[in-house]
């Protein structure tokens, strides 16, 4: 019972993905159409592909975009908007006229000018009512921004209480028409002081008449309701299309009209979770086939939550984006950067799982998008060179020319999709291309966001590793000031490193950067490290497993130090492996010497690290062995070093250091000749010529 518990709990993190993957599909399954999918294919030009399509049902002919439109263009001509009258405009003005009228009277009460206006003020006070009620009564209109520039022959409908009359809007009155007649009409009156009336009257000269902007699109809608949408009809048994026939301008109409009625039909008659099980089936499908070749092919994605949850959320985020894009139903799916996940996957995975990963993207939003086989073929088109072409994150000549290279492959691949569908450069919809630039724009992102997914994620990607390089770095500045020569002998391993993995089109980056902290534990003892000695030595003076647990303890060492400056994890898996599970064979058999009869504990000399693993971390255990080694040597010829690197290499395969490594017996030779090479000419060896003959 015991057993089967505990196998049960180290199965649980399984489950638990697997749980997740499930989570995955059932939420991107909620998102696809909930209505049968068409089973034709068709364009304009194309020859129909299938057996003879007669009607099953009659259903009528829709009438073309273009006759709709001309048809609500016809019906727009003839429409007029709507302007409502405002009562309470008139009544606010003529009160406020009143108020202004007493206030102006107190203000010149002394002053002679305006003895005619004391005098006959019930005259100005009438006039200035009746001028009010005049222009009130014809309407002062505020013309809509829309309207401004068609007075001339524009008519409006005027809506004043439940009477609507038409007007022409140039002869509306407009404030600076109602004060010009103001102007006008006042010096033809008996008034001697007409100025202060013109004053005062000026300011309450406002818009009366305001479009009705809710009334016009009521009448717009009835309008539009009265367009007839439908020109005949197809009875059923008629023969819609005929096999391998030319797909004309008006069988394409007869199909489009019977899609829309076979989708209405059918759908009725369909159940919901009929549809929802299909597209769940084909997600599922999908989804099992990416996990068993990550599970086969990528062990290390499957099997860390991170890793693997990075890769899922691409799915549920552009699955969200097409559905968002498809309802808003003003912009197109070819809007939306997919090469932006190959890119970035990339930066952080192997090529492989990038473009497999771009295609069950596209897969899983087939479904979602109504583009069409087009879209598809595009994507995946778009999505292989975008692998292929993509560079390093520190390369920006390189990204430059990737993105080039994606708006070519879409422009090209679209173009020629839209000659064989048009036939003509003439037909085609260049509207479709302004997506793609905008496309091209967005893919643009994907260098910004390599550094803030590899934050979120905990990922590395070159960009940090370059940063990381730099030896003004706090790790780094420390170790050349107190283990000035394990940093030199670090700076000789990163180079062997380096050019190793060139050889054999490993990470070349990674392992550099990995060799310059792979010793930063020594700074704990740097004494006790030969590369720091100069004539003292400290392990004169202690025991030999005393010396070991300090040799050892750089390791240990290492790795707490660069947890605590949150150094990345893949270099803490350097620090770890770079001496495998091997012995301190120094001391180990110094140990034996000294005491031979006394039973040595060979664990306490070991090593505690773990075996390489990656192509990058086997390249620097061999070269920081040989590195050490070589300084050994008394007297660095050309052969001495060459079966140096033979010894060491043999020694790591016999102690089965190398088992657990993925780098081959054929990649380890290629690294041997330059590991030779490279040391001869650090150890200055001169090419040794044959000796002369007499």
């Amino acid at each position: 019972m015991n057993r089967k518990i505990k196998t049960t709990l180290q199965r649980l993190p399984e489950f638990v993905k697997y749980l997740m993957i499930l989570g995955v599909v059932v939420f991107i399954s909620f998102l696809f159409p909930n209505n049968v999918k068409f089973k034709y294919h068709f364009d304009v030009g194309q020859t129909w592909q299938y057996a003879d399509l007669k009607a099953p049902f009659d259903f009528p002919i829709k009438k073309t975009d273009a006759e709709i439109a001309a048809a609500a263009a016809e019906l727009e001509k003839d429409f007029s908007p709507f302007y409502s009258f405002n009562p309470e405009v008139f009544t606010l003005q003529k009160v406020q006229f009143e108020q202004e009228f007493e206030r102006g009277l107190d203000k010149v009460w002394e002053d002679e000018t305006f003895e005619d206006l004391f005098k006959r003020k019930e005259e100005y006070l009438k006039f200035g009512n009746a001028f009010l009620n005049k222009i009130y009564q014809k309407g002062i209109i505020e013309i809509a921004p829309q309207h401004i520039g068609k007075e001339k022959g524009f008519v409006i409908n005027t809506i004043q209480g439940n009477t609507t009359r038409k007007k022409i809007l140039q002869n509306v009155w407009t404030v600076p028409k109602s004060t010009e007649f103001l102007k006008d009409t006042l010096p033809q009156t008996k008034l001697k002081v007409p100025e202060f009336l013109l004053y005062i009257l000026t300011d309450r000269i406002a818009p009366n008449l305001t479009y009705n902007d809710t009334l016009t699109q009521l009448m717009q809608r009835r309008l539009q309701q009265q367009i007839v949408i439908t020109k005949g009809k197809v009875a059923k048994g008629k023969l819609i299309a005929t096999k391998d026939g030319i797909i004309t301008e008006e069988i394409y109409q007869k199909l489009v009209s019977f899609q829309k009625k076979y989708e209405e039909e059918v759908s009725n008659k369909s159940s919901f979770y009929g549809v929802f099980a299909g597209y769940f089936l084909l997600t599922c499908l999908i989804m099992m086939v990416f996990i068993v070749y990550v599970k086969t092919y990528e062990k290390d994605v499957f099997a860390k939550f991170n890793r693997l949850m990075f890769i899922l959320l691409w799915f549920i985020a552009y699955s969200y984006l097409v559905w968002a894009i498809e309802k808003s139903g003003n912009l197109s799916s070819y809007l939306i950067p997919f090469c932006i996940v190959p890119i970035i996957i990339k930066h952080f995975y192997s090529d492989r799982i990038a473009f497999f990963t771009h295609i069950v993207n596209i897969l899983i939003v087939s479904f979602l998008t109504t583009l069409g086989y087009e879209f598809i073929e595009l994507q995946i088109l778009a999505g292989i060179v975008a692998v292929l072409s993509v560079t390093d994150a520190r390369n920006w000549n390189g990204f430059f020319s990737t993105i080039f290279a994606i708006g070519i492959t879409y422009a090209l691949g679209l173009l020629g999709l839209s000659l064989i569908k048009e036939g003509t450069l003439t037909s085609i919809d260049w509207s479709i291309f302004s997506w793609i630039f905008l496309n091209m724009l967005l893919t643009m992102l994907a260098f910004p966001l390599i550094p803030l997914i590899e934050r979120v994620f905990g990922f590395t990607s070159s960009i940090s590793l370059v940063e990381l390089s730099d030896m003004g770095r706090p790790l780094l500045k420390n170790l050349s000031l107190k283990a000035p020569g394990t940093m030199q002998h670090s700076l000789q391993v990163a180079n062997l490193c380096e050019a190793a993995a060139e050889t054999i089109k490993a990470d070349t980056l990674l392992v550099k950067v990995a060799a310059l902290y792979h010793d930063i534990g020594k700074m704990e003892h740097p004494q006790y490290f030969s590369e720091n000695q100069s004539s003292y030595n400290p392990h004169n003076e202690i025991s030999n497993l005393e010396s070991a647990k300090i040799i050892i303890g750089h390791v240990t060492e290492g790795v707490k130090l660069a947890k605590k400056n949150r150094l990345p994890h893949v270099l803490i898996d350097f620090i770890n492996t770079h001496h495998g599970t091997t012995r301190v064979e120094y001391f180990y058999r110094k140990e034996i010497e000294d005491n031979p009869d006394k039973t040595v504990n060979e664990a306490q000399f070991r090593y505690p690290g773990c075996r390489p693993k990656s192509k990058e971390e086997t390249i620097l255990m061999i070269a920081d062995s040989l590195e050490a080694s070589c300084k050994s040597l008394q007297n660095p010829t050309g052969q001495a070093i060459d079966e140096m690197v033979e010894k060491i290499i043999a020694f790591k395969i016999k102690n089965r250091q190398l088992e657990e490594s993925e780098l081959t017996f054929e990649e380890l030779e290629k690294c041997k000749i330059v590991f030779k090479s490279l040391l001869r000419s650090i150890n200055h060896v001169r090419v040794e010529y044959p000796e002369e003959k007499d």
